[in-house]
């Protein structure tokens, strides 16, 4: 039998722009990954041409800011994902397209729910700027925590993810973030915030759920930018004292914790389909 092979997705809108990401950077830590499992990969920017890899790939991973499937390329996913494959959905893959919200004064962009958000189980609302905080690590009975502390800390994008169908999800991870504390005119618009849970502090940020004999595990953390990808004007003082933002942010993905998660989702998505 040939050896499981993934598929990863590493890029910003439009083609070749950083959209706020480090890409470069998230993409060569994933190959890392998948090398100390001697798993050989292909590497795209978009979805473009996500159907000629999909048949040779048993684990899809997308770490994107701006680039999502269309109507067409979800139903393919779709169809691989209940075929068994699995799909690995990081960071801004709960993001897509964003539209210009109604003539109320507010001019911050609206994000869209599409067909993707649905297969992926989750969709992005908005996100304050980056901050220091816990995340709490959950036993939903997978393999994916194994190993992991009860908690760990990043310095991260705080996400505010709307899980699509929380009866089918297992929670795997979740942080006490409260309400948005986003500044005025700050980052995206929604109507109401339909991630905070009822008691008004804990939001979502790491799930998993079946689909047919495959599967979708989504992570919100992964947050990275250079001096030369950064479009964050300004950070929470838990990160810097004058708000100040750091040249660089990787303190996610040096987390051990975090390491070993991505560690247990590559074992998740390359391991054998019953």
């Amino acid at each position: 039998m040939p050896a499981p092979r993934a598929h990863i997705i590493a890029g910003g809108f439009p083609p070749g722009a950083a959209a706020g990401h480090d890409h470069d950077y998230a993409r060569l830590r994933l190959l890392e990954l998948l090398a100390e499992h001697e798993l050989h990969a292909s590497t795209a920017n978009d979805f473009v041409d996500i159907e000629r890899w999909l048949p040779i790939s048993q684990l899809l991973i997308t770490y994107v800011a701006g680039p999502y499937p269309d109507a067409a390329q979800t139903l393919a996913i779709r169809r691989w994902l209940e075929a068994g494959g699995r799909w690995l959905g990081l960071h801004g893959t709960s993001g897509g397209r964003a539209v210009r919200g109604p003539a109320d004064g507010d001019r911050r962009r609206r994000m869209v729910k599409l067909d993707h958000h649905e297969t992926l189980g989750g969709f992005f609302l908005n996100h304050p700027p980056v901050r220091r905080f816990q995340v709490n690590v959950h036993d939903a009975g997978d393999a994916l925590t194994n190993g992991l502390p009860t908690s760990f800390e990043v310095v991260d994008e705080p996400y505010m993810i709307e899980v699509q169908d929380p009866a089918s999800s297992r929670v795997l991870l979740t942080a006490e973030l409260g309400p948005d504390t986003s500044p005025p005119g700050f980052g995206f618009a929604y109507e109401a915030d339909t991630a905070l849970a009822p008691d008004g502090k804990t939001r979502v940020l790491g799930y998993t759920r079946d689909l047919g004999r495959g599967g979708v595990t989504y992570i919100a953390l992964g947050h990275a930018h250079s001096p030369t990808t950064n479009s964050q004007p300004f950070v929470d003082r838990s990160v810097d004292p004058d708000g100040k933002t750091p040249p660089y942010v990787r303190v996610t993905w040096e987390a051990p914790a975090f390491q070993s998660l991505l560690r247990n989702a590559i074992q998740w998505g390359t391991a054998p389909v019953s």
